[in-house]
């Protein structure tokens, strides 16, 4: 692990507007039709950051002429690679009802379909409330020093992380009884927390199998879903704090394991959930 570069108070693109939001960037074609292109920021080691595609695809309905209110669950399906360059999202609202609505997503490039969504919208309204998961117990984020993810992983830059425990394993690290990773996170430069941007948090994890196998190996996620449980209101409580981010495995074998996550703002209220399912070879 080595010392993360503070150093960066301006966006990589030069335009003025935070790299993150230049990344989910969408322009509109038609009714239902938005075209996109992968940004050089959020690299992975095989075509982009699977956090900044979920993003992209929940900004497509966002900006929906159709949507109603603000999401509530978010699946995304990995069916292939996207590789650099344009690409185009079909966002179509498949039913609305009185306080919920569905959405189908398709993400193609040069006609063939990379990836598909499905996404829940709705309406929120006052009820009984009670939050049965427990925050992990972390340090203030100020207390605990940066660390950063090897330099060849780009989109990592674009985060400040702060590891509670479980840090990505180093060459003599050796195997590990537990698959738990605990950090305090945010964007980089800080920028206020919204939707999309927790939904790309939410794949901020490295793989699982890395820390239990104290070593790298192929991994990519096939399948993503979020279920947003903070309002807009929560969103700007937190602003640009960090977020303490939480995830494990229950299960490895076969050549997939699950994941398992937990966004918690600064101030202790459960933002968001997530699950994974996860290739690996190994």
């Amino acid at each position: 692990m080595t010392e993360l570069d503070t150093s960066r108070d301006t966006d990589v693109c030069g335009t003025g507007t935070h790299v993150f939001d230049d990344a989910v960037a969408l322009v509109a074609a038609d009714a239902h039709r938005y075209t996109g292109r992968t940004h050089p920021a959020y690299a992975n080691m095989v075509g982009p950051f699977g956090g900044i595609t979920a993003a992209t695809l929940l900004r497509a309905v966002q900006q929906h002429p159709e949507v109603l209110g603000v999401p509530l669950s978010l699946t995304v399906n990995y069916c292939g690679p996207l590789a650099d360059g344009e690409f185009e999202i079909v966002a179509r609202p498949v039913r609305t009802n009185r306080s919920t609505q569905h959405w189908s997503i398709e993400l193609s490039q040069d006609g063939a379909v990379t990836t598909t969504a499905t996404a829940v919208f709705g309406t929120h309204r006052e009820t009984w409330s009670s939050t049965e998961a427990v925050a992990p117990d972390a340090p203030p984020a100020q207390d605990v020093a940066q660390q950063s993810l090897p330099e060849f992983i780009a989109w990592s830059r674009n985060y400040e992380m702060r590891f509670v425990e479980g840090a990505v394993p180093g060459p003599e690290t050796g195997e590990n009884p537990d698959s738990t990773t605990t950090l305090w996170v945010r964007d980089t430069p800080p920028r206020p927390l919204d939707f999309a941007a927790l939904t790309a948090l939410a794949d901020v994890f490295f793989p699982r199998v890395f820390l239990r196998r104290g070593q790298y190996m192929p991994a990519g996620t096939v399948s993503l879903t979020v279920y947003f449980h903070a309002d807009e209101h929560a969103l700007a409580r937190q602003s640009d704090a960090s977020v303490l981010a939480t995830a494990r495995s229950q299960h490895f074998g076969k050549g997939y394991f699950d994941q398992s996550g937990e966004l918690w703002s600064s101030d202790g209220e459960l933002l968001a959930t997530t699950h994974q399912l996860v290739y690996f070879k190994g």
